[in-house]
C-alpha cells in the first residue's frame, strides 16, 4: 500500500484573499499534513495487526482511521472546492444540469446558500457542511458531519466547507467556491461514475 501524501493546492496561498485569509497555509501545511501522517501510521499499524490476526488491535484502530482518513479525504475535497474569486471557476454555472438541479431542489442558488449557511451554523464544535447528491433519491441535499467524518454513500459530496462557525466566513467563502469543480462532481455523481 502506498503512503498518502499532502496534495498541492491548485492556487497560491494568498489567491483566495480578501475572502479567505492566506493563513490557510497553516491549515494546509500543518493540520492537513497531520491527518496524512496519522492516517499513514494508522494504516501501517492496521496492516501489522491484520498480519498477526489481532482483531482487537484492528478494532481499536477504527477511530484513528475514520478521523484521520476523513480529515485527509475531506480536506483534499475542500482545497479543490475553492478557486480565486477572479477566476472563471468561481463563477456560478448557468444553463446546465447542475444549475437546474439547484433550482429544482432549492429554488435558487441564493436559497441554497441561505439553507446551507443555516444548517452549517448549527454545528457545534468541529465539522463540515456539505452539498451532496443523494444517489438514491436522485437529488441535491444539504447535510453536515461532525469532526472529520466523511460523507458516505448514498451521498456523494459536491461542495464541502470546513466549518469555522462564523457567519462572515460562511458568507465570504461562497465568493471562492469552485463552481466548475462542483458541476463536474455533480455530473459524475448523477451519472453514477463518481469516485468520491
Amino acid at each position: 500500500m502506498s503512503a498518502h501524501t499532502l496534495p498541492e493546492l491548485p492556487y497560491a496561498y494568498d489567491a483566495l484573499e480578501p475572502f479567505i485569509n492566506k493563513e490557510i497555509t497553516l491549515h494546509h501545511t500543518k493540520h492537513h499534513q497531520t491527518y496524512v501522517n496519522a492516517l499513514n501510521a494508522a494504516e501501517k499499524q492496521f496492516s501489522e495487526a491484520q498480519s498477526k490476526q489481532d482483531v482487537k488491535a484492528q478494532i481499536a484502530l477504527q477511530g484513528a482511521l475514520k478521523f484521520n482518513g476523513g480529515g485527509h479525504i475531506n480536506h483534499s475535497l475542500f482545497w479543490k472546492n475553492l478557486a480565486p474569486a477572479s477566476s472563471d471557476s468561481a463563477k456560478p454555472r448557468t444553463g446546465g444540469a447542475f444549475q437546474q438541479a439547484i433550482e429544482r431542489d432549492f429554488g435558487s442558488l441564493d436559497n441554497l446558500k441561505s439553507e446551507f449557511n443555516a444548517a452549517t451554523l448549527g454545528i457545534q464544535g468541529s465539522g463540515w457542511g456539505w452539498l451532496v447528491f443523494n444517489s438514491k433519491a436522485k437529488k441535491l441535499e444539504i447535510t453536515t458531519t461532525a469532526n472529520q467524518d466523511p460523507v458516505t454513500p448514498p451521498l456523494v459530496p459536491i461542495i464541502g466547507i470546513d466549518i469555522n462557525v462564523k457567519p462572515d466566513y460562511l458568507n465570504a467563502i461562497w465568493n471562492v467556491i469552485n463552481f466548475e469543480e462542483a458541476e463536474n462532481r455533480f455530473k459524475a455523481a448523477s451519472a453514477g461514475t463518481s469516485k468520491l
